[in-house]
């Protein structure tokens, strides 16, 4: 578009000039950081890296969802079908419970699991005994420590028909013959326990690791104050993670659909797929064993796109009555 008058090629030249100089300004500040943090960016370097790698370079094989994929012919010869693979998983009778199942365990895990690792920091906040408080915290991150696999073994030889926690609910409830491994009917109850129990002890660093940072001296104005122990904690401790709370909560409705799976794996048999089976579980057995990629990589993509519109409508929610917000 020409400038109609002087004064406005007067005022194009000056924006122009003013975005240049902007830019250079950026570019200077960039360099100039780079060279003051040149250790951290290196160290920062092997993470991109593998991110890179890993997880970006791999999002190619996204158009395996709109393709007959045969491995011998690859993802350009395969056959291209369009939506053909999500309209075969929206009419597969497995449909309606992968979700259900998917959904109710990642409920029960925000429900149960979420508020423990809070709670567990907040408790242990209050210990005055250094090597008390240390000893507790050390037994309770072992179990995150241990292999998945040894886990989910000894939860398995633990709720078998003559293990200890069956034989502790049959004395307690009066029954006969209880299996809660193979008895689909008590398999989420398993599974949340055996989430629970890992998980607390690792889940609370986070938190502690924000409460060590609060000012002692707010402590002792709010106890000049008059306040308690709770208020303390309602006034002092609890806005102090209240970001951290949101975050992690963020995350974990952005990756509702994402469950355990490896745990599931271990620990679920063809007896309780009514309650077990779930998204990951349908994609190792239909894609990994079954040789069905294509439909598959579908349900993961839907997945991801389903995790990501529930990031974005969630970190709006927080924007708006949270006053936090990841982007």
């Amino acid at each position: 578009m020409t400038p109609k008058t002087k004064s406005e090629a007067t005022g194009i030249a000056k924006r122009k000039y003013m975005d240049h100089g902007q830019k250079g300004a950026r570019l200077h500040n960039i360099r100039a950081d780079f060279l003051r943090n040149k250790l951290a960016y290196f160290l920062f370097l092997p993470i991109l890296i593998y991110f890179i790698i890993f997880h970006y370079l791999p999002m190619f094989g996204v158009v395996i969802a709109f393709e007959n994929f045969k491995p011998r012919l690859g993802v350009f010869g395969s056959q291209w079908v369009g939506w053909q693979n999500f309209k075969a998983f929206f009419d597969s009778i497995f449909f309606g419970q992968l979700f259900k199942n998917t959904i109710i365990l990642s409920l029960l895990d925000v429900i149960f699991c979420f508020p423990l690792p809070i709670i567990f920091a907040l408790l242990l906040n209050e210990v005055r005994h250094k090597g008390y408080k240390k000893c507790v915290q050390t037994i309770s991150y072992l179990p995150y420590f241990l292999s998945v696999v040894v886990v989910c073994g000894i939860f398995t030889d633990f709720c078998r028909a003559d293990g200890v926690f069956s034989v502790l609910v049959e004395k307690i409830t009066g029954q006969e013959n209880v299996t809660l491994i193979g008895n689909p009917d008590t398999f989420r109850v398993v599974y949340i326990i055996l989430n629970m129990w890992q998980g607390f002890g690792y889940g609370s660093i986070i938190y502690l690791s924000t409460l060590s940072g609060v000012d002692a001296q707010l402590y002792e104005a709010a106890a000049l104050d008059g306040a308690n122990r709770w208020q303390q904690t309602k006034h002092v401790t609890l806005p102090a993670i209240k970001s951290m709370i949101v975050f992690s909560l963020l995350m974990r409705i952005s990756s509702i659909l994402a469950v355990s799976t490896d745990k599931i794996l271990l620990l679920y048999t063809p007896a309780t797929y009514k309650t077990a089976d779930v998204l990951g579980t349908y994609i190792y057995r239909v894609g990994i064993t079954g040789g069905q990629y294509g439909l598959t990589a579908a349900v993961g993509l839907l997945n991801s796109v389903i995790g990501l519109v529930l990031l974005v409508i969630s970190n709006k929610l927080s924007k708006k009555y949270a006053e936090f917000s990841l982007f």
